[in-house]
């Protein structure tokens, strides 16, 4: 059944005319575009949604990023708010075109994602009128002060609903005050056919890289601050690089916003700990399935977590992964059974880790195996865009006065 006759069914609504049922105007709210968690997840959202059941419009506070381009060539209409302040006049002003903007178009549902953009389009949207408001928290909120935490949830109890993108952060909010009936989680999703292994792309990478043809890549993909713990991937590499002459560490990912520092204490950990060449920053890039598919294992150091899309895609992709027992990382892999699981600050149990797979490639290829049939089972593209359309049908059911879909477990 196609999003538009569902909504006909479970929404009572009637067809205009000759043209069908309306479709749904729908406006996501992100910061910005650039390679992140929640910008990847908010394309893979626009690639999926159903376009016989959706209109989708798009907003952010700074138009600037990779992904733009490919959102640009879509057609989707996007409007930029561009602030530097919560809490300034401009701001105010900015905030007023928001909700202007949402009346005049007669949008049906805001998303916002992150932060920034619920404390900036919440309230603008309640202003509107818009019909259903809903706002996404997608990571453990350590980087946020505790001020900033209790204004976003201050802002929140204006939205419809919190979506998590995980059981933990879920469970977090909770503890922090946030209304547990009105917290969903919808985990994300990846798109599986863009990470079947692939070879053919292997010697172009290694030679643009400057890797050798045979040697094991172990590599972090993620954007880089202190959040990350990457310098304990440095120094587990310290400790692996004698026994595995032949391996590269790969950090694959940057900082962002000009914010370089992290990068440069990340470079000279390289130096101080005699890496040298051991160790190759990529930078940002788009071609990451094809990077999959010649990585060796694939590490996610984190000291806080969402649920990783990386994770995902690499698990997608086959690759043997291990990460750190924090966030939703636990709830996707099952330590030993699809992937390993090592306590967060912890450069030696990271090498063991590491250790284990680089010396027994068999069981190394068994777990990627059995990640790779988690992911297929449980994290879809396609599930995580069905959820999300039934959740917002079903939230704009809820205002009819009738229930709404609960979500979070897996089948």
């Amino acid at each position: 059944m196609s999003i538009a006759s569902a909504r006909e069914l479970e929404l009572g609504c009637r067809s205009t005319g000759g043209r069908g049922v309306d479709k749904i105007k729908l406006l996501q709210f992100v910061t910005l575009f650039l390679i992140g968690g929640t910008e990847r997840h908010l394309v893979n959202l626009v690639r999926g949604l159903d376009p016989s059941g959706f209109e989708l419009y798009l907003a952010c506070l700074k138009r600037i990023g990779d992904f733009l381009k490919e959102l640009e060539l879509r057609g989707i209409p996007i409007c930029e708010y561009n602030i530097n302040s919560l809490h300034n006049l401009n701001t105010l002003k900015e905030q007023l075109n928001f909700a202007t903007y949402l009346r005049r178009n007669h949008i049906q549902v805001v998303h916002s994602y992150g932060f920034y953009s619920n404390v900036f389009a919440i309230p603008a949207a309640r202003l509107a009128g818009t019909p259903v408001v809903v706002a996404s928290i997608r990571d453990s909120g350590d980087i946020w002060t505790p001020m900033q935490r209790r204004v976003q949830r201050l802002v929140c109890r204006l939205a419809d609903y919190v979506v998590a993108n995980a059981e933990a952060v879920r469970q977090r909010l909770i503890t922090e005050g946030y209304n547990a009936s009105k917290v969903a989680v919808i985990r994300n999703g990846v798109d599986l056919s863009k990470f079947a292994r692939r070879g053919n792309s292997g010697p172009r990478i290694r030679q643009e890289l400057g890797l050798p043809a045979r040697a094991p890549l172990v590599a972090v993909f993620s954007r880089l601050n202190q959040l990350k713990g990457i310098e304990y991937f440095l120094e587990a590499a310290a400790t692996l690089a004698r026994d595995f002459e032949s391996a590269r560490f790969l950090i694959i990912g940057d900082s962002t916003l000009g914010d370089a520092s992290y990068r440069e204490k990340l470079e000279q950990d390289v130096g101080r700990l005699g890496l040298g060449r051991r160790v190759i920053f990529t930078g940002f890039r788009l071609d990451v399935p094809e990077l999959l598919s010649e990585t060796t294992i694939s590490v996610l150091p984190s000291l806080s977590e969402g649920l990783s899309n990386v994770l995902l895609e690499s698990m997608a992709a086959g690759v043997p992964v291990i990460a750190t027992r924090v966030g939703g990382n636990p709830e996707v892999i099952e330590d030993g059974v699809n992937g390993l699981v090592v306590p967060p600050r912890d450069a030696g149990a990271l090498a063991r880790a590491i250790a284990l797979f680089l010396r027994n490639p068999m069981l190394a290829s068994k777990l990627g195996h059995a990640g790779k049939q988690r992911v297929t089972h449980y994290f879809t593209l396609d599930r995580m865009v069905r959820e999300t359309e039934r959740f917002y049908l079903s939230v704009l059911r809820a205002k009819r006065g009738q229930a709404v879909i609960r979500y979070g477990r897996l089948a």
